[in-house]
């Protein structure tokens, strides 16, 4: 059976999907879909169904749901909430399916849990009960939980990033949280480069050895490679144009292949560098990097790459994809080598997710 590829793109003015061919190189825009909602994630939960993570500035937070790979829709919002007494949930960053259910990472910074295929949800306590919580403090882009990463066999287990505070895990179910901080820069407090949490972590990303061991970070400061499940980090920025940047994606079957798009500085515009747009590539965990821009702008692209606006599939080879601040969304059908337009003039791309439709 051919398998083709579905492109599930957010933006700031609602979800985007773009059919694929099985050459990956013609694709059909549908959209805009969830009714126009600001949409920061898309991902698909474990029986194929899309799940968007959104926010309205007058209806509040909602996980959007679809069965129809996107003809229809329904959202449901029971439960995002810390209750009268807490601060107001204003937005869903993040939706990932884990092992024992479908996990919501939302502003201001909290972690939500649903069994019931995202109709209902409930507060996950012990991230917001760690005794670091009166000190989190916001990124540029708010006080954030934009990432989530389930171990891939323990349910018990799972990474968290949030921005700026740090990586956190849990082995117990949610139940209690460990910093996992260690050897990873904060160069904006020069008293203490390497505190417990303040780190304004942009991306996590697991690579598949299968145990859980080795994950990959793109850091406000650098980034950096972890294979001990996060309990220490080695910086492989050396190699990079910056160590800025906001995504990353791991190779589905190589532990050892990331892609990654530095941006130049915060004080520079978060930019593509010299305005030569590139994709850069480690094939040896982070020991080495190329860049790849054959297909890309290499003059005026002044654009940016949000967060989650970076995906891989799971073909063989892989595809590589990004989207930018501006509207323009990238595709690649050779692991990264060669890119190509795949669509123009959409709203702000927030978020990029390949789904593999068979």
């Amino acid at each position: 059976m051919t398998s083709r590829v579905a492109l599930l793109v957010g933006t700031s003015k609602g979800a985007f999907i773009l059919d694929g061919d099985a050459d990956r190189r013609d694709w059909r825009v549908r959209g805009p879909l969830c009714e126009g909602w600001p949409t920061h994630d898309i991902s698909v939960g474990p029986s194929g169904e899309l799940l968007a993570g959104a926010g309205s500035p007058w209806f509040g937070p909602a996980v959007w749901r679809s069965d129809d790979l996107g003809e229809t829709w329904t959202h449901a919002s029971d439960g995002l909430t810390y209750g009268d007494d807490g601060p107001k949930v204003t937005t869903v960053w993040n939706v990932t399916a884990g092992l024992d259910g479908l996990y919501a990472g939302v502003e201001p910074a909290g972690l939500f849990k649903s069994t019931d295929g995202g109709q209902t949800w409930k507060h996950v306590e012990g991230l917001t009960n760690h005794p670091s919580r009166p000190q989190w403090g916001p990124g540029a882009g708010g006080l954030i939980l934009h990432t989530i990463v389930p171990h891939p066999t323990d349910p018990q287990r799972m990474w968290v990033g949030i921005s700026a505070v740090g990586v956190f895990e849990t082995q117990d179910g949610g139940a209690t949280w460990q910093t996992r901080n260690k050897g990873v820069r904060a160069d904006f407090y020069p008293e203490n480069r390497y505190p417990e949490f303040g780190q304004c972590v942009h991306k996590l990303v697991i690579a598949a050895d299968g145990g859980g061991e080795r994950l990959y970070q793109q850091n406000h400061c650098g980034v950096y490679r972890s294979t001990d499940g996060a309990a220490s980090w080695d910086e492989i920025t050396p190699g990079l144009p910056s160590q800025f940047g906001f995504v990353m994606t791991a190779h589905p079957r190589d532990p050892l292949t990331v892609w990654n798009i530095p941006l130049s500085e915060p004080e520079q515009g978060r930019m593509m560098p010299d305005g030569a747009a590139a994709v850069w590539r480690t094939n040896d965990g982070g020991e080495t990097w190329s860049r790849h821009g054959d297909g890309l702008p290499q003059e005026d692209a002044f654009v940016g790459v949000l967060r989650e606006a970076m995906a891989h599939d799971t073909l063989d080879p892989v595809g590589v994809y990004f989207g930018t601040s501006t509207g323009q969304l990238y595709g690649s059908a050779d692991e990264g080598r060669t890119w190509s337009k795949v669509a123009d003039n959409l709203p702000p791309i927030w978020s990029v997710e390949a789904h593999v439709v068979d």
